[in-house]
């Protein structure tokens, strides 16, 4: 057996690597650099706690996460790992007790915030002791092409520059090619090997619906699907946050906001909620998140539409890190995309970034009215090729689509004439309300009733007049006015559609069932004589986490409870064989567990 080999299967409690997991790190115990683009719950941290731990000295990680490397100590010193942090949250003397640990060897993993190497003292302190390498964690914040760009990530370059003899390794669970790139130059990576694993994610199901009452829609989500499940909800605004997770309250369902405008103590207080304790719902802004490292998250629903596929992509990946059923879910609608032309259009900074600031909403759009298989444009997007996946919507529950080019036709014509014959520019609101011959006080006010497309669009509802304007937004055939008020104008496009030279082919959400109400995702999975037993170890889990002040995760995962739910052990050598029992947790735990067993 392999000394990483070992380590994994006695102190992590897994008896084989998954995907390029083993040859990372030998690659980083050989000494090597390494560049490693690998999805959330695809077993990243061990490509370096493991190297860390065979290498001579100490494992430096560069985490951006202060709010979350208390947890991340927690969950290594739980099976046995020598760890600790430095970061700004900490007195002097826990900072100097800290140090002391590091430079007399008696620390395996060390976790840094970026901007603690600007100070020359850091650095000094670094070279006192034994530098085992240098681990870059969401290293995507180097590039600002991506979607989360750190200005203190640009300095690291100097790692290499200062010890170019201690291996690095950059990991990130999102990278378009064009951020691997700048990733490779900045970090200067030219030389590592690179590792780029599949992006898929299975075990989660993508879904997008049009919005029609969104509260109501993730009530829904949550109380037939996601009863008693930890979720992530995400919003665009502050408000929407606050008035979103008191929907929920009202309803029931213990839900906790998040956003930069909350007290810092009372965001680390939800946060921390949120991490030790089962089945709360987080709601909040794209501030949440990151590094968060919580596997049993079950859902992730986003009210608002994402600015960018890869933004999507790292959110909703947080969903699902055990490896079990997860949902993926968003709710978008006409104003959201109204809204993000908007924002583009008044965005600070030159042309380009707007252009690409519109290359990536254009993106988010085409995943959202993809006729095709969710999963296969997903991956596409990061130059991946797959085959529908039977795990999305799409797939589910295939849409249909149908000739909208009248309908598209008759919408643009209103837009012409009200521009050319009356140099007015309206929303889609008051289009649809043309269309539908709808006499309104506005309509009658404007002599709208007098224009010759009034009336012509009685055929279809008016959802679906919106999802219409909605799609020729999507499809550059609308454009949103540069005016500030979401007015709508024609684009160079639009010629050949007027013309009959272009036809406009548009999607028809399919009906979907209903779902039967189920007390959990997981153990909906379970067969039903195992269901008691995974509840009650629930419950154990639960009360350890509660004693230990840790989160319930830090015990065990889902996923360990569920093998240990299906093959019921009768003894320690047979908990043992359980996947996540390394030996130290068979050694705190083993006894407790078998009781809940035998007891069940």
């Amino acid at each position: 057996m392999t000394p990483a080999l070992s380590v994994l299967e006695k102190t992590f409690g897994y008896d084989a690597f998954r995907g390029d997991q083993a040859e990372i790190i030998e690659t980083l115990i050989e000494g090597g650099d390494a560049l490693v683009l690998m999805p959330t719950g695809g077993g990243k941290s061990l490509c370096y706690q493991i190297p860390s731990l065979v290498r001579p000295g100490t494992g430096v990680v560069i985490s951006p996460l202060i709010a979350l490397m208390q947890d991340q100590v927690d969950a290594l010193t739980a099976v046995g790992v020598r760890a600790g942090f430095l970061n700004s949250t900490q007195d002097a003397a826990e900072r100097r007790r800290v140090e002391d640990a590091y430079v007399n060897g008696e620390l395996d993993m060390l976790y840094l915030a970026p901007e603690r190497l600007r100070i020359s003292s850091t650095a000094e302190l670094l070279d006192r002791g034994t530098i085992a390498l240098f681990a870059i964690d969401e290293a995507h914040c180097v590039s600002q092409w991506g979607h989360d760009f750190r200005p203190d990530y640009l300095q690291l370059s100097m790692l290499h520059e200062r010890w170019p003899t201690v291996p690095r390794i950059a990991l990130t669970a999102t990278a378009t090619e064009l951020t691997h790139h700048e990733i490779t130059n900045r970090l200067d990576l030219s030389n590592a090997r690179h590792f780029v694993s599949s992006f898929d994610r299975p075990n989660i199901q993508y879904r997008i619906e049009p919005k029609n009452q969104p509260l109501q829609q993730l009530l829904s989500l949550i109380r037939t699907e996601h009863s008693g499940d930890a979720g992530i909800v995400y919003c665009l605004s502050r408000a929407s946050v606050e008035k979103t997770a008191q929907f929920l309250v009202e309803q029931g369902i213990t839900a906790l906001p998040y956003h930069a405008g909350l007290d810092a103590a009372v965001r680390s207080r939800n946060q921390s909620r949120f991490l030790r304790e089962d089945g709360i719902v987080m709601v909040a802004t794209i501030a949440f998140g990151m590094g968060i490292d919580k596997p049993d998250v079950r859902f992730v629903a986003h009210l608002d539409l994402p600015k960018s596929v890869e933004g999507y992509y790292q959110e909703t990946g947080r969903a699902g890190r055990d490896g079990l059923p997860s949902t993926a879910w968003l709710a978008y609608g006409l104003q959201d995309v109204v809204q993000q032309r908007r924002m583009i259009d008044q965005s600070e900074g030159d042309r380009a970034h707007r252009q690409r600031l519109g290359q990536h909403l254009d993106a988010m759009l085409a995943l959202c009215e993809t006729l095709q298989c969710r999963r296969v444009q997903l991956l596409a997007y990061f130059g991946e090729e797959s085959q529908p996946c039977g795990n999305c919507d799409t797939c589910l529950s295939p849409p249909v689509g149908w000739d909208g080019t009248v309908p598209a036709q008759k919408l643009l014509s209103t837009v012409v004439r009200l521009q050319r014959e009356r140099n007015q520019r309206f929303g889609a609101g008051q289009l649809i309300d043309i269309l539908l011959g709808k006499r309104t006080p506005r309509v009658i006010e404007q002599g709208h009733d007098t224009i010759s497309t009034f009336g012509l669009g009685a055929d279809l509802s008016e959802q679906e007049w919106r999802g219409v304007v909605r799609q020729l937004l999507a499809q550059g055939l609308l454009a949103v006015h540069g005016d500030g008020y979401g007015t709508l104008v024609i684009t160079d496009a639009s010629a050949a559609v007027l013309a009959g030279a272009r036809p406009v082919m548009l999607r028809r959400e399919p009906e979907r069932a209903a779902k039967a109400t189920k007390r959990s995702a997981v153990a909906s999975e379970l067969p039903g004589e195992a269901v008691g037993l995974f509840e009650k170890l629930r419950e154990w889990r639960a009360g350890a986490a509660r004693e230990q002040s840790v989160p319930a995760y830090i015990i065990f995962g889902d996923a360990t409870l569920r093998g240990i739910a299906l093959s019921r052990p009768g003894s320690l050598a047979e908990l043992a064989g359980i996947s996540g029992v390394g030996e130290k947790k068979l050694e705190m735990y083993g006894e407790q567990l078998l009781e809940v067993v035998s007891a069940a």
